[in-house]
Order: structure tokens, then C-alpha cells, then sequence
């Protein structure tokens, strides 16, 4: 029988480290290593797409380890199949790969679909709908004391970046000097703030009123509570009229009807490396939908991983945030391509086919 020119004739992965220029520290804690998997499809004309598994151990516990595991057994499943069918071969990965496996299914389909979009000639923004090929992205001031936050935000604004998402998550006392000390450097920052889970409400609400007593009024505050306190969210919304966004609250579609349901949230936090392709691109439909704004987020990647979530935002357009900047933190970068440039934009007007971003041989 005649081999179809879309059957995947080989998947393979292998790891990488990449060591940091500093540590990136959340509320849940730090790495000061980037451990990723990047992973290749290729197809019976010879197309060739790439995929990046970046997990966070801090953020939830899924580590590089398993994702290359999880990657390699999926690969066998995938030799022979029809990429053509890409939705199919998606979707397969949720039956593959439960959930708690955000990393490798996020590989393997963006491998997939970025031999799909190669093979068909075309950047994989317009897969995503093809709204646009350029997002702002903000850049990151992780945790740290006052005078890493001041460095910090004088560098970010050299870099010609407006918004500054700051990570909070000690004590309000401690937080609030350290954003007064970001905003005395970059004055004319938007401010995000993250907590992932480190406050409870209590503590957000304290953190808030001592910035309005400094005349400064976050734009969004992530994650102000406990993932699984939806009424805590809520809380923090309704008496601080600052929108808040869900991270580690929404892990998957279910999730995200809850959060709309309830109105937890005014912003979803869609991550690929959380819950894989196809159920964030799920997430950020479910989003528009139900009214709620879209940030299109990462944990520690390379520009590889990074460039698919820029297509995502890109493609879908109308994006309220973008937090795509921790290729800023490595040490050097194991890709080429386009990338994260002054301003934080991504460009990608110049991405013929894919993603445009593939691994350093």
C-alpha cells in the first residue's frame, strides 16, 4: 500500500539543561536550571516540526523526567498515523496522556503541528485563526528584596517594556516595598501582580490597600488565592475592583466553565505547558465565550516553546495580556528564530511555515 505523504514516520525526544542567569523564583520556589525536553515529528515527505516539554516543578510538580518518559511511550502509538488529521492526533494525546501531563502532550502537539503548518506552507498563527503577527508581551520581576526589584525594573525599562508583572507572595509589608521600589524605577509601568497561591485573600487585600495608599493600582493581580478557593477569587475582585486572573485554578476546560460560572475570575491564564494544545486553545475559546479576557502565559522556556504560545496569542487575537518572557533568563539560547525583542514584542510577520523557531543541532 502507498505511504501517504502526512503519515508521521518518526516522533523522538531528547533533554536538555540549560542553566539560568538567575534563579526565577515564585511564591512556590525557584529554579536556577531550565530542564526541557524538545521533541521532533517527522513526516513520510520529509517535514519536520518541533516541540519543547518545560515544566515547572514548583508550580505543579510535573518535572522533565517524566514528561521525556511520557513522550517516548506516546511515540510509538503515533508511528503510522495520519497527521493530516491533526485534531484527531490531538486529541488522541488526552486519551494517552491524563492530566497532570500538560508538558508532553504541549510537545508532541506543537511538534505535530508544526510540521502540519510546514507541510501546508504556512505560519501557525493562521491555524490559530490568524488575527494578527505581532503581541506585546510583559517581562517578569521575580521574587526578591527591594534593591533586586529597582535593578530589575530599570532594566525592563531600558527595554522599552510598559508592563512589568511583579511576583509577590512574602508578606504585604515586604511586597509592597518591593513594587514601590519597581515603580520608583519605571514610573510609568503597568503593574501585574502574582501570587501564585502564596497570599490568601487576606493578604492580597492588605497588599493592594497599602499600593492605593502609594497612589499605585495594579492592572491584574494572578492567582490571589488558593487554586481550589474559587469564592476567596471572587472575594478579592469584589472588594478590590482590581481584575483578577486564574492560574493554577484552571488546569482544564472543566475549570474554566467553573471559573466563568462563578465569576472567579475576569482573566484566564492559558498556558500550553499546562494542559497541552488543544484544551488551552479549548480554554481560550471557552474565554471568549463567556465574556472573560485571555492571557496567554508560560512557565521557564526556551523561545521554541515560547514562539507557539506567541502563535496562539497572535492568532487569536484580542489578547489581554501576554507573559512570554523567560527566555530572558537563560544563560544562552539553545534555538533560532524569532524571538522576544525590545518592547517585548514578538514579531511574526517574517514566519513563512511553522513556528519559525527550531532547536540549535
Amino acid at each position: 500500500m502507498r505511504r501517504s505523504s502526512w503519515e508521521i514516520v518518526d516522533v523522538s525526544a531528547r533533554p536538555l539543561r540549560v542553566p539560568l542567569r538567575e534563579p526565577f523564583a515564585i511564591a512556590g520556589g525557584s529554579c536556577a536550571e531550565l530542564e526541557t525536553v524538545f521533541t521532533r515529528v517527522r513526516l513520510a515527505d520529509g517535514s519536520t516540526g518541533h516541540g519543547e516539554a518545560s515544566p515547572f516543578p514548583a508550580f505543579n510538580s510535573e518535572t522533565a523526567k517524566t514528561s521525556l518518559l511520557k513522550i517516548r511511550r506516546v511515540a510509538k502509538r503515533w508511528l503510522g498515523r495520519d497527521a493530516s488529521s491533526w485534531r484527531t492526533r490531538l486529541a488522541e494525546l488526552e486519551e494517552f496522556l491524563p492530566s497532570g501531563s500538560g508538558a508532553a502532550r504541549a510537545a508532541l502537539g506543537m511538534a505535530l503541528l508544526d510540521a502540519w503548518t510546514r507541510r501546508a506552507g504556512m505560519p501557525l498563527l493562521r491555524l490559530f485563526g490568524g488575527a494578527c503577527g505581532r503581541v506585546v508581551s510583559d517581562v517578569t520581576i521575580t521574587l526578591g528584596d527591594e534593591s533586586a526589584a529597582f535593578a530589575s525594573a530599570r532594566r525592563i525599562r531600558s527595554l522599552g517594556v510598559r508592563f512589568v508583572k511583579i511576583k509577590v507572595g512574602r508578606t504585604p509589608r515586604e511586597d509592597a516595598a518591593r513594587v514601590c521600589a519597581a515603580v520608583a524605577a519605571h514610573p510609568k509601568a503597568r503593574v501585574i501582580l502574582d501570587a501564585n497561591q502564596g497570599y490568601g485573600p487576606a493578604h492580597s487585600l492588605s497588599l493592594v490597600r497599602r499600593l492605593r495608599a502609594r497612589g499605585i493600582v495594579p492592572v491584574l493581580f494572578e492567582q490571589p488565592a488558593e487554586a481550589d478557593d474559587l469564592s476567596g477569587m471572587a472575594y478579592v475582585h469584589r472588594k478590590s475592583g482590581i481584575p483578577v486572573a486564574a492560574d493554577e485554578s484552571l488546569r482544564g476546560r472543566g475549570d474554566a466553565l467553573q471559573l466563568a460560572r462563578g465569576k472567579a475570575a475576569q482573566v484566564l491564564n492559558i498556558k500550553l505547558m499546562k494542559m497541552g494544545v488543544l484544551e488551552a486553545w479549548d480554554c481560550a475559546l471557552i474565554a471568549r465565550a463567556t465574556g472573560l479576557g485571555v492571557m496567554v502565559g508560560g512557565m521557564v522556556e526556551t523561545p521554541l516553546a515560547m514562539g507557539a504560545a506567541a502563535h496562539l496569542a497572535a492568532g487569536l487575537g484580542g489578547v489581554s495580556f501576554v507573559d512570554l518572557d523567560t527566555p530572558l533568563w537563560l544563560a544562552s539560547n539553545p534555538t533560532r528564530g524569532p524571538g522576544l525583542g525590545r518592547g517585548g514584542v514578538y514579531d511574526l510577520t517574517s514566519v513563512k511555515a511553522g513556528i519559525g523557531v527550531v532547536p540549535k543541532e
